[in-house]
């Protein structure tokens, strides 16, 4: 087998995470792998090798297989603009908006790219581990379905399929999910694996013989709930409780359509610091830091921002010398205005900004994508630069022009490692703006940016260190817990791959 697809029986019963450490497994075992995800809703996106956009969840299966992202590893990418619109990214590139009847008729030809791009991964990895979207029993979406059993028929691979234990109802899902596929759709399904298991496996053995007995199918393997996890996010965003004994607190305003919030991550993981994602209806609490973050849809976030009084929320917090930060959306939010006249994001028009810098943005149709690397500038003298290496990727559609430009946030290198500015700082030094994602992410861009905030003495979180450590620690659980023969099989079936290669 060079292929193997993971299907859930429901939404984040664990595809993403599933995937992640089977591919830190087998790159361990020595196979070279990657991750494959046809269709991917998902506001939380990065920036690929070869200057596309694909979810976050396959960037980092990418980094669980030691490979670099790729546009080809998540071909389709939608992005929720509204209930019923989203814009469209095939192959890393942004094909339009769509509602979302138009885009059903699309699926059709976007089926072409989703195959095009398996293919060239088949032809270079001797295994592809593919990821499902939502569950393949949604009958509503079935019809020229290519994000679950309509690709793995197309391209005839075998599925395993997942479930989370955890939120109950486990053997209704699994035994539900097959009673709902067709025949050759359940032929192909190999095994279950029950995720997020606590508790005494003994408990759980009747189940797991009337579960193999009733449907035929084998139980893979019976994951453990593992606390502490952490990684990157592929949408939703994870609750978190409040760090008692923080010392910097730090507030994020959960917006209609907030993107990448995985920016913050290295701060919610900060023993330092508690950082609390707050609904916009909430009254802001006493904190130290403000961030707007990004926003797939900019000017309806900010109108729904000022509905809610945060105008008024913010200008106390800066009066009693809080700090505040935008990034990408929330940069643009910052401003005096943001202009759409070609309905980029939304229907034409333009909404009046929060007017803390001076500058205005426009969105254009063309969108930046790309990884940045550069510095942070020292605080009020845009001439100089601290020599504070930054790296991060930029994703927007806007073009900002203004005087609060002159005093940049960032410099940014371009090909050529010229230097050019990014952002601003408030003349007060209180108001930090980036277009710039994953600007926390670099231990010590995170530590100044930190001592500019407040938090002078605290270490950083080296974000990428405990991001491997997390893939490591699925990996031994995989090793672990799934059933030894089948993985053993499998991996017999990789090498003899591998040795037929070496002998052509």
């Amino acid at each position: 087998m060079s292929v193997l697809m993971i299907q859930g029986t429901t939404s984040d019963a664990g595809k993403s995470t599933l995937v992640a450490a089977l591919s830190r497994y087998f790159a361990r075992c020595g196979i070279t792998v990657a991750p494959f995800k046809p269709q991917n809703m998902a506001l939380n996106s990065a920036v690929t090798a070869d200057g596309g956009e694909i979810g976050r969840a396959q960037a980092l299966q990418a980094q669980a297989c030691g490979i670099e992202p790729h546009s080809d590893m998540n071909p389709v990418l939608l992005k929720p603009a509204s209930d019923i619109g989203a814009q469209v990214i095939i192959q890393g590139r942004v094909l339009g908006n769509m509602q979302a009847l138009d885009y059903h008729h699309y699926k059709s030809t976007a089926q072409n790219a989703v195959l095009e791009s398996f293919q060239r991964l088949n032809d270079q990895y001797e295994l592809v581990l593919v990821e499902g979207a939502g569950s393949p029993a949604e009958i509503n979406l079935r019809e020229n379905d290519i994000a679950n059993m309509g690709f793995a028929e197309a391209v005839d691979c075998p599925v395993v399929l997942v479930a989370d234990i955890d939120r109950g109802g486990v053997f209704a899902h699994l035994v539900g999910t097959l009673e709902l596929l067709s025949a050759t759709e359940r032929e192909r399904v190999v095994g279950f694996v029950i995720n997020r298991f606590r508790g005494d496996l003994q408990l759980l053995q009747s189940g797991l013989d009337w579960l193999e007995e009733y449907t035929g199918k084998p139980v893979l393997g019976v994951l453990p709930y593992l606390h502490d996890l952490f990684l990157d996010a592929e949408d939703a965003i994870s609750t978190q409780q409040a760090c008692a004994n923080a010392k910097l607190k730090i507030v994020v305003p959960v917006l209609p359509r907030i993107s990448n919030h995985t920016d913050f991550d290295a701060l919610r993981l900060h023993p330092d610091i508690d950082l609390q994602f707050l609904s916009v209806r909430e009254p802001i609490p006493s904190c130290d830091w403000i961030i707007l973050p990004g926003s797939k849809n900019v000017r309806a976030d900010l109108a729904y921002l000022k509905k809610n009084d945060w105008p008024a929320q913010l200008d106390r917090h800066l009066r009693y010398g809080g700090r505040l930060l935008g990034i990408c959306g929330g940069l643009q939010m910052l401003g005096k205005e943001v202009q759409d006249p070609d309905g980029i994001e939304d229907t034409p028009g333009s909404e009046q900004g929060l007017s803390y810098l001076d500058y205005t943005t426009r969105l254009q149709p063309v969108k930046a994508l790309k990884n940045v690397t550069g510095f942070l500038s020292q605080e009020n003298q845009p001439v100089k630069i601290e020599d504070i290496p930054i790296q991060g990727y930029e994703i927007h559609c806007g073009i900002t022009e203004g005087a609060a430009l002159q005093t940049p946030a960032l410099y940014l290198q371009d090909e050529d490692e010229n230097l050019k500015p990014d952002g601003a700082i408030s003349a007060d030094g209180q108001i930090f703006a980036t277009y710039v994602h994953g600007v926390f992410d670099s231990p010590q861009a995170q530590k100044a940016l930190l001592a500019w905030g407040g938090l002078k003495a605290a270490a950083p979180l080296d974000l990428n260190a405990h991001r491997q450590k997390q893939l490591d620690r699925l990996a031994d659980v995989i090793a672990e817990h799934m059933q030894g023969t089948w993985l053993k099989q499998f991996k017999g079936a990789q090498d003899t791959v591998a040795l037929q290669k070496e002998s052509q």
